[in-house]
């Protein structure tokens, strides 16, 4: 099972360090004291992004379009015999992807492991607010 640093899991969720440590004191995320630095389950962390994810509010002052790279934590793999199902909370975004169980295997991909979405699409629709 992947492990993160605190600095790492504050990344992915978008707050600062000591929100995390907050949250660990706290026990709404657990959290493991080994011989070396504090580290959390990956499954933890990913449980917890999807609790989090919210929809950005509409209206927001946005003036750049969104790349075609999403970082997040995959939180649910679903294999049969051909293909797989993997899905990965990138911040408020979820992303699902379809692949061959063979490559789901191949990649490591389970909940909690840190995953990049790379999309590639014919039509992408980019949307700016009113002022």
């Amino acid at each position: 099972m992947p492990k993160y640093r605190i600095s790492q899991a504050a990344a992915l969720l978008g707050v600062s360090d000591d929100t995390v440590r907050r949250w660990i004191d706290t026990g709404r995320l657990g959290a493991h004291n080994g011989n070396g630095p504090t580290v959390i389950d990956g499954a933890d962390l990913a449980a917890l992004t999807q609790q989090l994810a919210t929809a950005p509010a509409l209206g927001t002052a946005v003036a750049e379009s969104a790349r075609n790279r999403f970082t997040g934590l995959v939180t649910k793999v679903v294999k049969d015999g051909v293909m797989a199902q993997v899905d990965l909370q990138c911040g408020p975004f979820r992303v699902v992807s379809l692949m061959s169980s063979e490559a789901a295997t191949e990649l490591g991909l389970e909940p909690g492991v840190l995953a990049t979405a790379s999309i590639k699409a014919t039509n992408v629709v980019v949307e700016v607010p009113e002022p």
